[in-house]
């Protein structure tokens, strides 16, 4: 579906992802967790790594059983030692944006108060969401200066997403809830001037009428993102592929964030709905990634996406690269002596200079 001469951008990441909670109402059985375990289900359980679950939740954290995690996660919340972390960890990485996620962030009690911390740190805040409380949040995140929101939906009807929750998980009235959460959320962020985009996990072919009802009750609201399952990438791209020629899309640009394993490709599909593709490129850091056990054309199903900030429920808040990695996160205090900003910033720029020499583009 993509042209060789479609335009290309290239841009540097400058994000930070940071879990400020590990709460969430919905069990998703494909979810990672930001790499770490579900702290509900396994509190006073040692030593870690632990099992990954389902517990009395039901929720799974799919890569905690192998990944090496030492920590728990535990609640951020604005104070000084917030602000001191992301102070830290956004100089150390030339960091100017920052995406809220979870868990669930609109539980947060205070997510638009971390929302306005952030934001009067010259930070661009978004924030990735289930929509479960949106509507209720979304207006004062609005007003403390949230950006943009993604919001993770994965059906239109409660059948569709009972399909990928643990049994523990419910109802089919409660599943219907959820749905119609999401679907407000996203109303919500419009009308309050948040820029909104719509995120779909395509896992295989059995999901296309799925997602093609998906793109079409979404579409003319916000942006609709797909992205291939990171444990099943060539089933999960064939069915993008499809679903792309039912929606008569037509590519208009990619994008690499170079320092990433992030490339995505922006197709407009009829009726000018706004489609992109999210598919992950096997990226690796050139010293840390080098001898990592993963490092295959199999294991590594992530690559590098980026850096990750976290809270421990012992107070210490830790920094990671790799979400099948956790014995890899450092404290933030140790971050300096650990070598990860500068390889992370080397390794940025030869990404963006060898981009835009392969691409032939200075942008």
């Amino acid at each position: 579906m993509e042209k060789r001469d479609l335009p290309v951008r290239v841009v540097r990441d400058r994000t930070v992802r940071i879990k400020v909670i590990d709460d969430c109402g919905l069990a998703c059985t494909f979810c990672h967790n930001e790499g770490t375990p579900v702290t509900a289900d396994n509190r006073g359980r040692t030593p870690l790594p632990v099992v990954s679950g389902p517990g009395r939740t039901g929720r799974v954290s799919v890569y905690a059983e192998t990944n090496g995690v030492s920590f728990l996660s535990a609640k951020m919340r604005p104070d000084m030692a917030f602000r001191r972390a992301v102070r830290t960890v956004a100089r150390a990485f030339d960091a100017d944006e920052v995406h809220l996620t979870g868990g669930e962030p609109t539980l947060h009690a205070e997510i638009s108060a971390l929302v306005s911390t952030l934001g009067g740190m010259g930070l661009v805040v978004g924030m990735t969401t289930n929509g479960e409380r949106g509507s209720q949040v979304m207006r004062a995140c609005s007003a403390a200066g949230l950006d943009r929101v993604n919001v993770s939906v994965f059906g239109t009807t409660a059948e569709e997403l009972l399909t990928v929750q643990a049994e523990r998980f419910g109802s089919a009235r409660l599943a219907e809830t959820k749905i119609r959460a999401a679907r407000q959320t996203i109303r919500d962020a419009v009308s309050h001037g948040v820029r909104a985009s719509v995120n779909i996990v395509v896992p295989g072919t059995d999901h296309v009428e799925r997602t093609v009802r998906l793109i079409e009750s979404h579409g003319q609201y916000a942006d609709v993102r797909m992205l291939s399952s990171i444990q099943n990438q060539a089933e999960s791209s064939a069915a993008i592929a499809e679903v792309l020629s039912r929606v008569g899309a037509e590519p208009v640009l990619r994008t690499f964030t170079a320092g990433t394993s992030d490339q995505r490709t922006l197709y407009r599909a009829l009726g000018g709905r706004a489609v992109h593709v999210k598919r992950l490129l096997p990226v690796r850091l050139p010293d840390t990634c080098e001898g990592c056990r993963f490092n295959n054309d199999t294991d590594c199903q992530e690559g590098y996406y980026g850096i990750r900030l976290y809270l421990s429920e012992e107070g210490t808040y830790m920094l990671g690269v790799c979400i099948q990695r956790m014995d890899l996160c450092v404290p933030v205090a140790d971050l300096a002596e650990s070598g990860l900003a500068a390889e992370v910033q080397a390794f940025r720029e030869a990404e963006v200079r060898r981009l835009r020499r392969e691409h032939d583009t200075a942008a």
